[in-house]
Formats: C-alpha cells, structure tokens, sequence
C-alpha cells in the first residue's frame, strides 16, 4: 500500500484491526528488543541500580494497571513481560530501593532518584489549526507541525542545555516523545524539570481566543525559534492546513492576535462583506487594512506593534506544545519505545524529523514478515530502527563510562593532593 492509499484511508476513517492477545504474545517472544531496553535503561550490559531499581508499569487490555515492577536480568524482564502479555508497559524512576519490594516498605521509603528528561508532543493540542485531520486522525500534512516541533526541541537541548544523548519516539498514532539520557538530565529534581518545563514552554496559555503577546525583547532562543519557524509558516498554515478561510474561525482566532480595537473592526466589516478569503488572502488583508483604511497618527510605531503580533502568531501556531505533567515529575511513567500502540497496531519506533506516520511498522505486517523469512527479525522493516536504537544505546553507554572515569580521576586527583 502507498503512503498516498494509507492517508486516504486515515481520511476516510479507517480504523486498523488492533492487536489480538495473540498477536501481542507472538510479538514480545520474538520481536521486542528487550536486550537493547535493558541495557538503555541500566547505563550498561551488566545488571546494577539503575536497572534493578527501576520502576516498569503494565497496562492490560481488562483495564487493569499493575506498577512497581522490577526486574534483576534481561531474561527476567523479558519472561515477566511475556507472561503477563500486557497490551503496553510504561518506564518510571530509578528509587533507592527496588519497586518490586515495596509492599515490605513503608511509602516514605520508597524515594525515586533519577529518571530520563522527557518530553511529550501531541498533535491534539494544534488542532486549532489543523483542518486536514481531526482526532484521531493523523496524515503527512498535520504530522509536518510535529516534525518542526521536533527541530525546535532538539536545538534547545542541544545549544541551550548542552544534552548530547536524545533520542524521538513515535507515539504509535499522533505524537511523539522525546527521551533524554544523558547523565545531568536523568538526575535533574522535580523542581529543577518544572524549571527547564518553564524555559521550553513558551505558549503556557493554548487559547486561542486570546492574544499571547510575548514580551519584547524576545528571549534569545526565542527570537533563534521564530527564526526557524517564519519559513513554514506560509507552507504550512497559510497555505496547506488555511484554518481562517473560515471566516468564523478567523474572527475567533486570528483577529484577537492583534492589539488595535479598530484594526479589529474594520478586518471583521471587510471579510463580511468579502467572505471566504484563503488564509493567505486574510494575512495579506491585516496589512492592507491597516496601511490604507487606518488613520493612525503614530504609522511608525503602529506598524512595529503590528509587525510583533504577527510574529507572535507564528509562534502561537508552530511553536512546540507539550504536555506538562509529562516532564515535570520525576515520578510520572511513560510508555516504553518499541511498544505497540492498541489502537492502531503501530511499532512505536524511534523517528526523525523524515518520519511519518505512514512509516511505522504494524505488528501484523511484522508477523507476515517474519512467516516469509522463517523468524528472522532482521529483515522485517522492524530492523532500521533497531538499528538506529542500539546507536543511541551505545552512546549512553559510552557516555556514563566516560562520567564514571573523569569522576574516577577527580577522586584520585583530590586524595593526592589531600
């Protein structure tokens, strides 16, 4: 099937068969990557804290949701998962004791010390200017404000933060989630996360019935940001997804990204007596319309004050959204990569800024493949991307040997000199 069949199908509402009981059992046997988790999860091949103490959560197809699972080995974690045969499990915190122990505890025993950075990109929350798709219903256009999310993000973490070890996930049908393992972040309390949360988060209010004005001058990786995102925004808002050709919605949402009461007035008479413009016509006319219609003493500093709320609109419509509650705590579970979405059948595999949707590998399209091949995993369209993991793998690795040997030498150094 070509992209192309797969998007027409999305947008007529097909609805993928999920993943049977079965399915799920053949998939952890001989498919998952739980070698390749394991050692990513632990900093090293060799069992210690970081894996013996990590908390795993099970969600079941009954509704059922088991927490606090631990595991000792790799053939441990494998065999418990394969024998509960969960629809998903979820990754939590490494604690200073094993999760598994914990009803022989008491509750303030139980303290998590650290966990990856993560961060969480859900196309529901650009659904303001998305007419392509709606729901649950994701297609290479829409899956674009994704992409550039990712972009954004990974310039931030990479220029502001300095993280060298990151890694996308796909959500398995409208997202995305970024997992960050090098050492600083995994180690960040829940107050220094809602801190960097604070410094990602630019757009906090998502209505966009109000204007979100930006204090001037913009942050510096604010202003790096709008640089990035001015190129799209005619692709993509003005031109493919065109959100304010109705002309309902572009009173309600473009007209109150701009800060002149009269300039609102007279866009709104003009688009009632001219209805249906594109998007890109009505961006136009907030020029037109406020250089010849406008009488305005102060024509300089009106045109910069203008000039400001469309780059904040920018902003407002392209600018990375994240789900909060994902990031800030130390304690909050995600769904493990290379899990399989219920709903959709799709591999949630690690992505760039190429991927979409229509790329995942579907659990049955997997089995089908591994009947063909007599059950050889590396050649199932599975394999890229369990290549492209076990790089990010051994880059954790290497990089915490690398911590663990400077810290090693900075110990040796100060006993000398003591």
């Amino acid at each position: 099937m070509t992209d192309g069949e797969v998007n027409a199908q999305v947008a007529a509402g097909f609805k993928p068969k999920p993943p049977s009981y079965s399915d799920m059992q053949f998939y952890y046997k001989y498919l998952y990557p739980f070698k390749s988790i394991f050692t990513w999860l632990n900093h090293s091949p060799k069992p210690g804290r970081d894996i013996i103490n990590r908390e795993f959560a099970m969600s079941f197809r009954s509704g059922a949701y088991k927490r606090y699972n631990s595991y000792n080995s790799v053939q441990e974690f494998k065999n418990q998962i394969v024998k509960a045969n969960p629809d998903r499990f979820e990754i939590g915190a490494v604690y200073n004791k094993p999760p598994q122990d914990r009803d022989s505890l008491l509750k303030s025993d139980m303290v998590p010390l650290e966990k990856e950075l993560i961060f969480d990109i859900d196309m529901d929350d650009y659904d303001t200017f998305r007419t392509c798709c709606s729901g649950a219903q994701v297609c290479d256009k829409c899956w674009k404000f994704i992409s550039l999310a990712m972009k954004i993000m990974e310039t931030v973490l990479v220029d502001d933060f300095g993280y060298e070890v990151f890694f996308w996930v796909f959500s398995g049908r409208r997202g995305a989630h970024c997992w960050v393992s090098d050492r600083r972040a995994r180690t960040l309390n829940d107050l220094q996360r809602r801190n960097v949360l604070d410094y990602v988060n630019v757009v906090k209010d998502r209505s966009a019935e109000k204007r979100i004005a930006l204090k001037r001058p913009y942050h510096p990786h604010l202003a790096r940001s709008l640089e990035q995102l001015k190129p799209f925004f005619t692709e993509i808002i003005l031109d493919e997804q065109n959100p304010w050709q109705n002309d309902e919605h572009a009173v309600q949402t473009l007209l109150p990204g701009l800060h002149d009461k009269n300039l609102v007035q007279a866009l709104t008479a003009f688009w009632k007596e001219n209805p249906g413009r594109t998007s890109k016509e009505k961006w136009s006319d907030i020029d037109v319309i406020a250089s010849k219609e406008l009488k305005i003493t102060k024509k300089q500093e009106f045109a910069h004050r203008l000039r400001e709320c469309k780059e904040d609109m920018v902003i407002a419509t392209l600018y990375p959204k994240l789900d909060i509650e994902v990031t800030k705590q130390t304690i909050h579970l995600l769904k493990a990569p290379f899990c399989v979405h219920p709903a959709t059948g799709n591999v949630c595999v690690p992505i760039d800024e190429k991927f979409t949707p229509a790329d995942a590998p579907k659990l049955l399209d997997l089995q089908n493949e591994m009947e063909l091949n007599g059950g050889d995993v590396t050649k199932t369209a599975l394999q890229p991307y369990l290549e492209a993991f076990q790089k990010r793998v051994n880059q954790v690795v290497k990089q915490d040997v690398s911590n663990m040997k400077r810290s090693r030498e900075e110990t040796d150094a100060q006993s000398y000199e003591f």
